[in-house]
């Protein structure tokens, strides 16, 4: 059975009619040619197939692709849109928290949510923001150095200008 599915992925829209079952990571990887989110272990374990929906971290290999209909979808090929994501980029690349990559797009997704709610983490909350991602090569103390530079990357928000401005 297949149904019609909508919802906006990296800020356009898309309509496409899938199976009924099919996995977000394989709609994504297959369907739409987005290889950017790896499948690592296939039962929500690893992180490396992480996406975010409606600004939320999910595992693309354990949502069916109806789960995202309407809502708005940010894949790793979508990051760079965001000042955030940018300075994630270029941050992890800086740090040298790039070994193998593979599961880079899942740590950088988790970053991407953490410094979207919280633009400025401490270290702390950064290794619990992406405790749900593993790494086999680069260890984390470069992936958390590249997040945290990136966070001091991002200007103050609003509320922390007037804290600094109080006498």
């Amino acid at each position: 059975m297949k149904i019609r599915l909508g919802f906006e992925l990296n800020g356009n829209p898309v309509s496409l009619e899938v199976p009924a079952m099919r996995r977000v990571i394989d709609l994504l990887r297959e369907d739409l040619k987005l290889t950017g989110s790896k499948e690592g272990c296939g039962t929500g374990e690893c992180g490396a197939c992480s996406i975010l929906v409606d600004g939320e971290v999910q595992l693309a290999c354990l949502l069916l692709a109806g789960q995202l209909a309407g809502r708005r979808v940010t894949s790793i090929e979508g990051l760079g849109a965001t000042q955030a994501g940018a300075s994630l980029q270029q941050a992890f690349v800086q740090s040298g928290a790039v070994q193998c990559g593979y599961c880079i797009p899942g740590m950088e997704m988790a970053a991407l949510a953490l410094l979207t709610r919280q633009p400025h983490p401490s270290r702390e909350e950064i290794r619990v923001a992406l405790s749900g991602n593993l790494c086999r090569c680069t260890g984390y103390v470069k992936i958390v150095d590249a997040v945290a530079q990136a966070a001091a990357a991002l200007p103050a928000t609003a509320a922390e200008e007037r804290v600094k401005a109080s006498p």
